[in-house]
């Protein structure tokens, strides 16, 4: 299916945070799944995995991939379900490029819809979607909390609200090694392999402010999510995060 762009998303005012978000995304698009295998030595496939597991899938369910990048998720997803559809929603244009190319790769066109618009401001009704998911996004939002509300907002009665995402290692001396490379070595290779010094520099600069594992889990119980579930994984750099919207009374 052809890119989608919303109404929503072109008439909103860009904030400053997502202008240059927008920015880093579309100038690193070209080069962002080698440099994902590269910069997490390929354990961000491993944690993709455990998150499919732990969100249990079944046929025909539908989700909504929320900064869904170049879509390996979104293809994840599609391909677990069988039947269901999903549709994968990012601001960057780039991104989503090279994303239809891998969905049809996969022949996956006719159950997958890519749309360009706002994670803030979602183009779609209330209780939409079995799933809503964000994969390394949540901490490039201008807004999580409007985020994780409009997630809420979109997911079916006893639906499932899922972030996987980078967190922050509280165990020593790995908790020194991690920061050192994520600080130090991390826009070196980002230079060295996708002359994008500037850009993977600024990844490190964007997990300083975001809440650690526990935190983020009172904000997913403070937005009204329920059986709120959180693990950490590969030491603590990065976090599956799990609620389920409350069901209505019959």
């Amino acid at each position: 299916m052809s890119i989608e762009k919303t109404t929503a998303a072109s008439e909103n005012a860009v904030k400053p945070k997502e202008q240059y978000v927008h920015s880093v995304f579309e100038s690193i698009a070209g080069n962002y799944d080698i440099m994902n295998d590269i910069l997490s030595f390929r354990r961000h496939k491993a944690w993709r995995k455990f998150a499919m597991k732990k969100m249990a899938m079944k046929l025909g369910d539908n989700a909504v991939d929320l900064c869904c990048g170049t879509c390996d998720w979104s293809i994840t997803m599609a391909e677990t379900t069988k039947t269901g559809s999903v549709i994968g929603l990012d601001f960057s244009a780039g991104m989503l490029e090279v994303g239809q190319r891998k969905v049809k790769e996969h022949r996956l066109e006719d159950r997958i819809s890519l749309v360009q618009g706002n994670a803030m401001n979602l183009p779609f009704g209330d209780h939409s979607f079995d799933y809503a998911t964000i994969g390394f996004g949540l901490r490039n939002v201008p807004d999580l909390v409007q985020v994780l509300n409009e997630m809420k907002r979109v997911v079916k009665p006893g639906g499932m609200v899922v972030c996987l995402e980078l967190s922050k290692p509280t165990v020593q001396p790995f908790k020194g090694v991690y920061y050192f490379y994520f600080q130090r070595v991390l826009p070196l290779l980002g230079k060295l392999f996708a002359k994008s010094y500037e850009q993977y520099k600024w990844l490190p600069e964007s997990l300083a402010l975001f809440p650690d594992r526990e935190k983020l889990a009172t904000i997913f119980r403070e937005t009204g999510l329920q059986k709120v579930e959180s693990y950490p994984l590969t030491g603590g750099i990065a976090a599956l995060h799990i609620g389920l919207k409350e069901k209505l009374d019959v």
